[in-house]
């Protein structure tokens, strides 16, 4: 089983977006049973009382239009112990990963990973939050699952055919 937590910074749109894309991605794949996905977000500022904001609208709509729910999904905050549990922590940008550093200490097992750098085009996924382009941040953020897949499956801790 590998574990992977997709990290944003509020846990409404980049992050929940990779997740719930690559479920549906690993799903068509016929592997999903090999996968546990989740997302959270360094910050609490999508959380109140200890009830996690919906998934924002634009994010919503994007996945609907590939036939993709995200129904129920919550903001959650990353915890110190989720650097145990998870095999992947893949962050949307470099603010994300030094938030992650913080909460979680030095990256000493090599598991704290930027989306992008899975592909040839190295650089951080923007927030749709702050640029409203929903789809370039889903361009961005299938580009780098993708990338991520042939990760894993250069590493031989996947097989399967596209």
């Amino acid at each position: 089983m590998i574990k992977i937590l997709f990290i944003c910074h509020g846990n409404i749109c980049r992050s929940p977006m990779a997740e719930f894309l690559l479920r549906d991605m690993v799903k068509k794949l016929g592997i999903a049973d090999q996968f546990e996905i989740a997302s959270a977000a360094t910050s609490s500022e999508e959380i109140w009382g200890n009830v996690g904001n919906p998934v924002h609208p634009g994010t919503k709509k994007k996945l609907k239009e590939f036939g993709i729910s995200c129904e129920g999904k919550r903001a959650v905050q990353i915890t110190k112990n989720d650097y145990k549990e998870y095999d992947y922590l893949i962050c949307m940008d470099s603010m994300n990963l030094r938030n992650v550093a913080r909460i979680c200490g030095r990256d000493k097992d090599g598991k704290v990973y930027r989306l992008l750098d899975f592909t040839d085009e190295k650089r951080d996924v923007a927030d749709p939050w702050y640029t409203g382009d929903f789809d370039r941040t889903y361009e961005d953020i299938e580009r780098g699952l993708r990338g991520f897949l042939d990760y894993l499956q250069e590493r031989k801790d996947v097989s399967f055919y596209r």
